[in-house]
This record gives C-alpha cells, structure tokens and sequence, in this order.
C-alpha cells in the first residue's frame, strides 16, 4: 500500500513560523506535524510519496530515504498549482490503491484504517463552525458534493483532505478546471470522480487541522493530553506548566500553556503564557495573554481565545513585554519595549 503525503506549500497563514521551516516540519508534542503522520502510517503503508516544493531540502534532510518500515520518495512541485496538481505529479509512481492526506495537518492511525476499508472514502469531520470548512453533503454516508466555505448552512462534516484513491482519479484531474484562485483542487478532481463511483464518507474520531500559528498551541495542548514534555538535554530552572518544551532549552523562568521549541532560552523572572515561541530563540519579558485575542493574518482579522504571541526561529528580545496577538518575525532584535503590533 501506498500514500501521498502534500508537502509543498508555503503556509503564508502560519507566518511568521513558516517563513524559516515548512509547516509540516513544525513540533507538535516535540514531533514534526509529518513525523505524527507517518508514525500513524506505519504498519498499514509500506511506501510514502512526499510532494515537497517549499525549502523541501529541510524536508528530505530530516526524513531522508526512510521512516520506521516506510520506504521515502520524494517529488518536487516546483509551481503552487494547487492539490490535485500536486497528486498528479506522482501518477507514474502510482501502482494501485493509496493514500492521499495532508502533510501539515494530524490524522490518526484508526482513522486511516477505517478509511481503508472502502474502495473509495474521504475522511469528514463533525465542525462547530463550517463556514470556515469545505464541508461535504452526503447521502447515506456517500458523497454527494462539496462546498467551500459555506455563508449558509449547508452541512457541518468538514472535509479532512485524506482520501483513499486508486488511479481512476487521474482521469478525473485531467478533466478538472481550475478554481477561481487558478489552482486545481481535489475536491472538484474528487466530485468527477464521484459520479460513477461509491465515495464512502467515514466520521474521523480525530483530526486535528493546522492553519495558524496558535493552531499548533491547540494541537500540542490535545497531544499532550495537558501534560509537560520536555525535550532530550532541555534543562528547567523556572517553573513549567501545561506545556511542550523543545531539545537542549534552557528555561529560567516561567512557561505556562505553550509551546517552545529546539535551543530556546527563557531568561529568568520571565513570563511566557499561551504562545508559541521558535527555535534559537532568546527571550528575556513577559508575552501577555488575552482571552479573547485579535491577531491580523494576510490582512485578515482572526479573533483567537486565550492566547498571547508568537516569536519565530533566531529572535532575540530583551527586556521586553509584548501584547496579546502579536507576531515577531524570524531574527528580530529588540531591547526595552512594549511590542503592540506585529515586529517585522
């Protein structure tokens, strides 16, 4: 059995965090957002095809040839063309039944395997607020249609992005349009292939989606089952609650419900509460948390609970304090501040 993982985009919503490292390589619970997928194909895959583009040689030098059992191949999509552009680029390599899933979002092991029982399936899941999904609409548990990003209520199963496909979806991608953002997408590849075929729609018990930087907070919270893990040669002087702690960290003072990933430093009578704080980063302040937090992404405003600010790879900040929402791009420098908007 195969499986085609999507690797290749840019992120630009989980900036800053992706503007040094691609999502997928991102800690989660002290693992990469890949490595929680490819632990969950281990046993039922025996070949992973990772479509890569975006700083893909950080992808390959970490994976390399192989994971656990897994055999790695990699293909570059050398153009953003969208989803089922990127599947298509792995058609020769296809040899029958397979995988499709995200690399940057978390699926877990049942799920998969529920999906394997069907020829054809998509993996849905239960939303409190679809309108920010593609949601399908089923009939009797088969697919029926897709809609993206509902402004009425239509449907509240999310589509998941994992599918299990075998080679009659080619054709499909080859018949497929464009979307209006210029990129061929699964979901209409999907539909065509839908008209003449049983797409079976399983109730995923757990899928975990990552768009934004503080999606990786919720994600590791939930990993971790809201207890401490503290990574190899990580030494703790402070206080650490509720929280993922990367390798060969020194922390001096306090981190509390967030993430902190490699060779980080939290200087003493520091606060760090609710955010996510790269690698090689030096932080000596306090990152003030709100319950109900605004942070601007691509323009956008994106309201956010409980959560303080997010400090990408090689920043050093001294003397700081810096308010909820707020966003520090990789290799800033600042000393003796109150940061209340995005340090670019």
């Amino acid at each position: 059995m195969q499986a085609v993982l999507l690797a290749a985009g840019k992120s630009t919503r989980a900036y800053p965090l992706t503007l040094t490292i691609p999502k997928p390589l991102l800690k989660v619970a002290n693992k990469t957002l890949l490595e929680h997928n490819l632990k969950s194909l281990a046993g039922l895959v025996d070949e992973v095809i990772i479509i890569v583009g975006y700083k893909k040689g950080l992808i390959q030098k970490k994976f390399g040839n192989k994971y656990q059992s897994i055999r790695i191949k990699y293909i570059t999509q050398k153009q953003q063309l969208g989803t089922a552009h990127a599947l298509y680029l792995a058609k020769d390599r296809i040899k029958g039944k397979f995988i499709l899933m995200m690399g940057d979002d978390i699926y877990s092991k049942i799920d998969i395997a529920k999906c394997l029982k069907y020829v054809y399936s998509i993996l849905v899941q239960k939303v409190k607020n679809p309108e920010i999904f593609g949601v399908i609409k089923h009939k009797n548990n088969i697919l029926i249609d897709f809609v993206e990003k509902p402004k009425f209520f239509v449907s509240n199963l999310a589509n998941t992005a994992l599918y299990v496909l075998d080679k009659k979806i080619f054709p499909c991608i080859e018949k497929t349009k464009k979307s209006e953002r210029g990129e061929i997408e699964m979901p209409d590849a999907v539909k065509l292939l839908s008209k003449e075929n049983k797409i079976h729609c399983v109730k995923a018990a757990r899928w975990i989606p990552i768009g934004y930087p503080w999606d990786i907070k919720n994600a590791d919270s939930i990993l971790r089952k809201h207890k401490n893990i503290i990574g190899k040669g990580t030494k703790i002087y402070g206080s650490v609650k509720n929280s993922s702690i990367g390798d060969n960290c020194g922390i001096y003072g306090k981190v509390k419900n967030s993430v902190i990933m490699d060779n980080t430093l939290i200087s003493k009578n520091s606060i760090v509460e609710n955010s996510v704080i790269g690698s090689n980063v030096k932080f000596d302040g306090i990152t003030l948390s709100g319950k109900n937090t605004i942070s601007e992404v691509n323009g956008i405003k994106i309201k956010i609970k409980n959560f303080g600010a997010v400090i990408a790879d090689n920043s050093i900040l001294e003397n700081v304090a810096i308010n909820p929402g707020c966003k520090v791009w990789p290799g800033m420098k600042k000393s003796g501040a109150r940061i209340s908007k995005d340090l670019k």
